[in-house]
This record gives C-alpha cells, sequence and structure tokens, in this order.
C-alpha cells in the first residue's frame, strides 16, 4: 500500500497547478484607441476548472480537470485496493488526460501557458510511470 501511495503525488501535483488561476489562456484583440493606431491583443490566464475558456471554445482545460479528478478518485480506490483491472484502467484514462491536455496547442503556442506546460508534463510523468511500473510489475510475476 505505501508503494501505492506513491502513484498519488503527482496527480495532487497536477490538481493543484489546475486550481490556480494561471493554466488556461485566452487571448482577445485590443481595440485601437485612436484611428490608425495598431490593433494589440492582450492574454488573459484562468483556472483549468473555469468556465470562460470553455465558453470561449478552449475545451481542452476544462476536460483536463474532469479527467484529473477522476484519476485522482480512482487511484485513491485503487491504493486501498489493488487491484490490477483498475489499475489498466487508470493507464487508460491517464493517457487520454494526457493526450487531451495537449489540446490549447492546436491553437497555437500563445493559447499555452507555462503553468498549463508543468499540468501536461505533469500527466505524462504519471502516465509513463503507470506503464513503466506495470510492465515491471508483470515481469515478476510467474505464469
Amino acid at each position: 500500500m505505501k508503494k501505492r501511495l506513491l502513484y498519488l503525488i503527482l496527480p495532487i501535483i497536477t490538481l493543484i497547478l489546475e486550481i490556480l488561476p494561471y493554466g488556461a489562456v485566452l487571448n482577445f484583440m485590443r481595440p485601437p484607441v485612436e484611428e490608425g493606431a495598431p490593433i494589440g491583443n492582450f492574454r488573459e490566464l484562468y483556472s483549468y476548472f473555469s468556465l470562460t475558456p470553455f465558453g470561449y471554445a478552449n475545451f481542452a482545460p476544462l476536460i483536463t480537470a474532469v479527467i484529473t479528478c477522476i484519476i485522482v478518485v480512482l487511484l485513491v480506490v485503487y491504493t486501498f485496493t489493488g487491484k490490477e483491472k483498475l489499475r489498466n484502467t487508470i493507464k487508460v484514462i491517464t493517457l487520454i488526460g494526457t493526450i487531451i491536455s495537449f489540446g490549447p496547442l492546436m491553437f497555437g503556442i500563445n493559447f499555452f501557458s507555462i503553468v498549463g506546460a508543468l499540468i501536461s508534463v505533469s500527466l505524462l510523468s504519471e502516465t509513463i510511470l503507470l506503464f513503466y511500473t506495470a510492465k515491471g510489475s508483470q515481469a515478476k510475476t510467474p505464469e
């Protein structure tokens, strides 16, 4: 059980980063102040749980946040039960969450923040950890 508790560290860090209001990015156009002035844009940052980016068609942050919550709940259950079928389910859900977390890059690099990159790297690390340790435990079990 102590080894399984280690699986919770990265998803909890990811969840904390998603709560911070620095992850999801929206870029808005700034109207010119006077005629002939250049049009600029400004960048707004939101939490991954905010509905504002979702309303502006940036779906990936909210979906990633919900998937991270599901991962944390499933990992807590796995910590106490240790069922391998549940672990395989968590691996698939974590992989899907990792892929979706890179979704804002479809809009361009301007829609991806450093905190968003840390969230994606954390999910990717959890995915690699789950797949790597699964291969190690399968190799040790006799057939």
